[in-house]
């Protein structure tokens, strides 16, 4: 079963490709997810087994997985990738081979993730991010997507620890 962090990621990337496609505001959108008694109910079904260990974030202090901890993670991605969505292309912009707008609508969105997480997460290391972006390139992406996620969040975070 997926860690509350996992889950949380993925939920991040169905909400913000709807964000990014649709143009909702991600208040409506969380507010779907949130008016949707099955989708709680789903996330405790898939955190009911997961592994207590939260090694990846030491806010957590290990115990049970929560899906309050998962819905907190996935509001704050929510909330969080469209307001700092400039700052995000500000850093993805030069570890990028092609405009942001060429990029796949997926894809795009695990990279903003992966950045803001890169960007406003200090404590989760950066091989942390990087992995998890490239499992949800492995789920929702194209074919090989993983391998261009990889390579432009490993450049980010290069860049980040040389500033």
């Amino acid at each position: 079963m997926a860690k509350p962090r996992t889950q949380a990621r993925r939920y991040a990337v169905l909400a913000l490709y709807q964000w990014h496609l649709m143009g909702e505001t991600p208040v409506q959108i969380a507010q779907q997810f949130y008016d949707d008694p099955q989708w709680i109910a789903a996330l405790e079904e898939e955190l009911r087994d997961a592994p207590a260990d939260h090694s990846e974030c030491s806010n957590d202090k290990g115990g049970s997985a929560h899906p309050e901890y998962a819905v907190q993670l996935f509001d704050s991605l929510l909330r969080g990738v469209p307001e700092q969505i400039e700052a995000i292309d500000n850093a993805l912009q030069p570890a990028l081979d092609r405009s942001l707008k060429s990029i796949d609508p997926v894809e795009r969105v695990i990279l903003s993730i992966g950045v803001y997480e890169l960007l406003f997460s200090p404590e989760l290391p950066a091989a942390v991010v990087i992995n998890e972006a490239v499992d949800l390139a492995k789920l929702f992406g194209a074919e090989q997507g993983h391998r261009y996620i990889n390579g432009v969040l490993d450049r980010v975070a290069r860049q980040m620890r040389k500033a």
